[in-house]
């Protein structure tokens, strides 16, 4: 990190639960490294995040942000270090079952385009084996605003951009998991749609409780949706704090720097 503080291993440790009390620790990360080939896209990275928490994940383009959030759900596994979800290694869940398990929502949304989007949302309840597919699909589509008889049987590709998200978001919600994570959701939306969205996502929060860990490049939008956030540069996190924690006492120069643009 030319012309930059590294970030010390009291840093890069802070915990996203600090001030949380004696809430649980939903989501933990220790040490948690990850190479492709010569390319180091995440170097010891510890983070974690209380139940009923957000963490928005913040940084410029391949600072690992990404990659940490994969590594949360064993979409990627970590060369080193440890994961846990509920105070379980995530290497003792087979990861097909804690996917399932866990809500995601990736960059793209990741409807099958060939599928109507009641059935998209009733994809991880049929998998658990829910008597009632159907029913969870049309509750999760009415916690984004839909009603499940105006969108159910429609395409993916008959949805505007803010829709295919809302959808998206159901599905991650349709078996109502207590842990969500999200990939830059609002990421390619137009101004309006993207508030929008963020105000239902705050309602959504407010209501489910879930623990979210939340992927984002806009540092307004972080600081904006989440209780605490994670900067991160070239693989390492810099701090974790509160919006205003990090305005106050940036631990970094790069720190200052992100959020003299909050």
């Amino acid at each position: 990190m030319t012309g930059e503080a590294t970030p010390s291993a009291t840093v890069a440790a802070t915990s996203a639960t600090a001030g949380a009390g004696a809430r649980a620790v939903a989501l933990a990360a220790t040490e948690v490294s990850k190479s492709y080939g010569p390319i180091v896209a995440l170097d010891r990275v510890s983070i974690d995040v209380a139940a009923g928490d957000c963490l928005a994940l913040i940084g410029e383009s391949g600072s690992g942000k990404t990659t940490l959030l994969r590594c949360l759900n064993r979409m990627v596994d970590p060369d080193r270090g440890t994961v846990t979800v509920d105070a379980q290694s995530t290497r003792d869940v087979d990861p097909v079952r804690l996917r399932r398990h866990i809500g995601y929502v990736p960059q793209d949304g990741g409807l099958l385009p060939h599928w109507s989007v009641r059935r998209n949302v009733a994809l991880v309840p049929r998998l658990l084996g829910d008597p009632d597919p159907a029913a969870r699909a049309a509750d999760a589509l009415r916690l984004v605003g839909f009603e499940p008889d105006e969108v159910g049987g429609r395409r993916p590709r008959t949805l505007s951009g803010g829709q295919r998200q809302r959808v998206a978001l159901a599905r991650a919600l349709a078996a109502r998991p207590g842990v969500v994570l999200l990939d830059e959701p609002f990421g390619a939306l137009d101004a309006i749609t993207r508030a929008e969205l963020q105000d239902g996502f705050r309602r959504l929060r407010a209501e489910l409780g879930m623990t979210v860990v939340l992927v984002t490049h806009d540092i307004r939008e972080a600081c904006a949706l989440a209780d605490h956030v994670a900067v991160m540069q070239h693989g390492r996190v810099h701090q974790v704090g509160t919006p205003r924690a990090l305005r106050d006492e940036p631990a970094t120069p790069y720190v200052a720097r992100l959020m003299a643009g909050a």
